[in-house]
Formats: C-alpha cells, structure tokens, sequence
C-alpha cells in the first residue's frame, strides 16, 4: 500500500487545517485510514480526500471522527471555519445559527429552499449569479450541501417551509433537473421534522413577494431572523425586526395550503414536467 500523501504542516485554508487535524487524531490513536473509515460507517476514499483536503466532509462525518478519535471539540471548531470559508461574509452568521437552530420557519418566493435542493438544482441554481466561476460554483454547492445535515442528524432541526408556487414552476436548470427536485421534495415532507406548504399564484401579491427570509430558534438565545435581498443579506436577532418578520411569515402560513394540499399539488407538479 502507498505511503500516505505527505500533508503541509502550514495549512493554507480551513479545508487543509481539518484534514491535517483529522490525520493528527487518527494517527494518535493508532488506526489506518481504512480502520476509521470502518468505524465511521464511511468508506476509505473520503477518509483519505478529507485528510487531503480534497473533499468537503459533512457535519456527521466530521461528528463520527470526533467521536471515535476522541477530538473533542477541535474538529468541530475547524469545521465551523470550514463552513464560514465557503459562505459569503454576510451569510457567515446565519450558518452558525442554522448549525445550532432547533427549529427554522422560512419563506421562499422563487426557489426551494436551500435545505431542500438537490445538488444538481442548487448547482444551476448558483450557476446563474453572472460572473461566477465553476470552481466557486462547486464549493458553493459543497457548502450548502453539508448545511442539510441539520435535517438528518440525531436531534434534527424543525423545518416549517412555506414556499410560492412560483419556486415549483420555474425550470432551474431544465425540465428535468425541475423535475427530480421535486420528487426529492416529496420525499423529504415524508420526515416528521419536514413541513411545506405552497403559496398559490392565486393569492396574488403577498406580504413575501419581495424576497426570502427565514427565522432560527436557538436554545438560550433570542430568535433570530435572515433577511435577502438581491445581492446581500441580514442577519439580526434585534426585536422588532424579528417580530416584524414572524408577523410575516405567520401571515404567509395562514394563507398558504394546507400541508396535504401542497403535497398534491407538488405531486401534481412532477406529473407536468415528466
């Protein structure tokens, strides 16, 4: 078997410093790759492209490793920076709260919510902001992919989303591509901890109509509210704000359908686009 890729011992971005700790703990305790990867339930090769720091790992792995290697907390501070590396700075603040949020209501009116896109539609998705290479296109959708671990770990986050109607007709990234994000949707309103409901286009304009926001429940902490706009965001726990944005999204909730509804109508809608 080939010696293991010397690691540099001056980490130049955060996805290096958490393969170089990883191989730190792992050898420390005396296991090979394959023996971790083997009590991790994850296979070799991503034992071996995380410690390269070729691959973006998920909150479970990261969390599995802490555990077996007796991390700590080391791992996981490294994998805070690792996730804040591959945000925007003015979303940075809403990753934190969302890793550590017990529930979230959010609203989207053109778009499934990020938690809920596949890798392919979030791909078109970001493809479409103008200027954006492919490579900062792959480490977008890295990111936003290991921010759904939230809805799978031990004690996942409550999500309650409602969403316009517009987000289930507008084609991003083709038909096809439409149409698999929606099936995965289907699938995930099928978890007790997933909740959407539609926004028809019937209602006309609506109190959202002029961008997306969300809302984080964090234990010990006031709410917190994220707010979009075209090209920025806020992040803000101030009161008024916050009450504001509930007052919104209550709003939006009341007239949305029910949850069975919007079931049907999005199966509805994955029978238009096949």
């Amino acid at each position: 078997m080939p010696a293991p890729k010397k690691l540099d011992p001056n980490p130049k971005t955060p996805r290096m410093a958490l393969g170089l700790a990883l191989r730190r703990f792992r050898e420390a305790s005396g296991l090979t790759q394959e023996q971790l990867a083997e009590r991790i339930s994850y296979s070799h090769s991503q034992v071996s492209q995380v410690e390269r720091g070729g691959r973006f790992p998920s909150l479970h792995f990261v969390e599995e490793c802490s555990r077996v290697l007796g991390a700590k907390d080391e791992l996981l501070t490294l994998y805070t920076a690792l996730e804040s590396e591959s945000a925007p700075s003015w979303f940075r603040n809403w990753v934190e709260v969302e890793r550590v949020a017990v529930s979230i209501r959010s609203w989207e009116p053109l778009v499934i919510p990020g938690l809920l896109q596949t890798e392919e539609y979030a791909m078109a998705a970001i493809l479409g902001e103008p200027g954006i290479t492919q490579a900062q296109a792959n480490k977008a959708v890295e990111a936003r992919m290991a921010r759904q671990e939230v809805l799978h770990r031990e004690a996942p986050v409550l999500l309650w989303a409602v969403l316009d109607e517009c987000a289930l007709i507008r084609p991003v990234g083709g038909q096809a591509v439409l149409r698999r994000q929606l099936t995965h949707l289907l699938g995930a309103i099928e978890l007790p901890n997933i909740s959407v409901q539609v926004s028809p286009l019937e209602l006309g304009s609506t109190v959202g109509i002029l961008g997306g926001f969300a809302l984080a429940l964090v234990p010990g902490a006031r709410e917190t509210a994220y707010l979009e706009s075209a090209d920025t965001g806020q992040v803000t726990d101030q009161p008024d704000t916050v009450r504001l944005t509930s007052i919104r999204y209550e709003a939006l909730r009341a007239d949305a359908l029910s949850r069975r509804e919007s079931r049907r109508y999005i199966e509805e809608m994955i029978q238009k686009w096949t």
